[in-house]
């Protein structure tokens, strides 16, 4: 297909998912066989697993903060990026991704739904905010712990618990006028909602990635192809 042009009255809502981190040499959850990495989904990613095996569940997203300094920003996360300076406030963008690869890109007006990889928070809830923590620990016994005295879990939404930030994003879709998903399946929800709420409320949708995701009949544009070879080039910003 050809550019996507965005008018100087457009406001834009990105959503990406593991399909931009995969191109940066990052696994990707696959529900086909249930695994992650390797591991079980329930055995690392759920509050039973925290509970049940905490040691286990910090092995696992201590390896995964081990392989995500090693892994660099894309040609996708650039171009979105670089659209961002174009738009400014006019840009909104939301990741199912817990890396920083859109920060380290140089990103700045985004959430985190599923959480941040680099932050860990109170086990108990508290109401401490996250705080900045990429060590990669070789035991539970090296994990620190909040100011209230429990033990601090890493700063991901496990399945079964809540998105976060939900009320700004359905903000951000409700002023919308085109939105973008690039690089998920359309079958992890809210997100696989996201376009639906965006379709009704007027906005034009794209879809890129490798292959139609679930929700394709949901977009007005299926772009097929690498996010990294597609998004670089595919806007036109009008002034």
């Amino acid at each position: 297909m050809g550019k996507i042009v965005i008018g100087s009255g457009d406001w834009v809502f990105v959503l990406t998912g593991a399909g931009i981190s995969a191109e940066s040499g990052l696994p990707t959850f696959r529900a086909s066989d249930g695994l992650w990495a390797g591991h079980r989904v329930e055995d690392v990613c759920t509050p039973e697993a925290l509970e049940l095996n905490p040691a286990l569940v910090w092995q696992f997203y201590s390896e995964r903060r081990a392989q995500g300094a090693k892994a660099d920003p894309n040609p996708a996360h650039i171009a979105l990026t670089e659209l961002e300076a174009k738009l400014g406030d006019r840009f909104f963008l939301c990741t199912q991704n817990v890396d920083d690869l859109h920060e380290r890109a140089g990103s700045k007006r985004l959430v985190h739904m599923h959480g941040e990889l680099a932050k860990s928070r109170c086990e108990d809830e508290c109401g401490q905010p996250p705080v900045t923590d990429r060590a990669v620990y070789t035991s539970l016994d090296e994990v620190g712990r909040c100011a209230c005295g429990a033990r601090l879990r890493p700063h991901i939404v496990f399945f079964g618990e809540i998105p976060l930030e939900m009320e700004r994003i359905q903000r951000e879709i409700g002023r919308a006028t085109l939105m973008v998903v690039v690089g998920t399946s359309g079958s992890v929800y809210p997100a696989a909602n996201y376009v639906q709420w965006a379709r009704q409320g007027g906005a034009r949708t794209v879809y890129v990635g490798p292959e139609p995701p679930l929700n394709a009949h949901a977009f007005t544009n299926v772009v097929e192809g690498k996010a990294g070879e597609v998004l670089p080039g595919l806007f036109v910003v009008e002034t």
